[in-house]
């Protein structure tokens, strides 16, 4: 099997696969835990991975699944977040976490951009959180030195919560291991916790056709085990909440 390393353009941060865990856990109305497994990228979206042709269905970072899905960059389309919340980056690295497309096709529940400064040190971390309904919306967090910050809930993700109570969300940058935890908190108690538990392995050619062929249709695989599992819960009574509007500029399907 060919195992040669997958190459940037320019001298950079070296992109990176993690192959992870994922877990949900609810404890209020009702205890439920869900856990399934996929594999995520960390990359430079200015220098974005450049595959063998041969394996581009396997991963392509598509800037239309990304912010207002208009922009003709993922950098370009996070420059614009930012700068709408007043904050400029002045030509710092930003490092991403996220799904790739895979064979046309993604679901990023969570996409993390760490984004620095020119001397090297965290501005502002955002978060990009997508829902089953094809919607997206973004947080701005300014995280301490654990790489902890709060912010308020402003989107509506599962259909069991309303959109109300605040975020902690606990993201230092990944290393060797990857430890993303999101805590839910409502007034009374916590009553959802989400986490990403994963380890770190070169881009590498072999390295990515061994988890393709383990977790063949990853996000595909992770959209329809949220589905199963919202109707599981549905079934043992748990009342839906309104969706509210919410409207992503010039948004489009994720379906290529």
């Amino acid at each position: 099997m060919v195992t040669t390393p997958i190459s940037t353009p320019a001298p950079t941060l070296a992109p990176a696969l993690y192959r992870c865990a994922i877990a949900h856990v609810r404890t209020a109305p009702l205890r439920y835990a869900l856990r399934h497994r996929t594999y995520m990228w960390l990359v430079d979206p200015d220098r974005l991975p450049e595959l063998p042709r041969a394996l581009r269905p396997l991963a392509r970072f598509d800037p239309r699944d990304h912010f207002s899905g208009e922009h003709p960059t993922v950098r370009a389309g996070l420059d614009a977040f930012l700068a709408g919340h007043g904050v400029r980056l002045d030509g710092g690295r930003v490092v991403m976490l996220t799904h790739a497309r895979v064979f046309g096709y993604v679901f990023n529940p969570l996409t993390v951009y760490w984004c620095h400064g020119p001397d090297g040190t965290v501005r502002c971390v955002v978060a990009e959180v997508h829902n089953t309904y094809g919607e997206r919306h973004c947080y701005l967090l300014r995280p301490d030195a654990s790489g902890t910050a709060e912010v308020g809930k402003e989107f509506y993700v599962s259909p069991f919560f309303p959109v109300d109570g605040r975020y902690r969300m606990r993201l230092p940058a990944p290393g060797e291991r990857l430890d993303l935890t999101v805590h839910l908190e409502r007034e009374g108690g916590r009553p959802f916790t989400a986490t990403v538990r994963g380890a770190r392995h070169e881009a590498r050619t072999g390295t990515l056709l061994r988890l393709a062929l383990r977790r063949p249709w990853s996000t595909l695989a992770v959209s329809a085990a949220i589905r199963l599992h919202g109707i599981r819960l549905y079934l043992r009574g748990l009342p839906v909440r309104p969706r509210p509007e919410h409207r992503t500029p010039n948004h489009r399907e994720n379906a290529a």
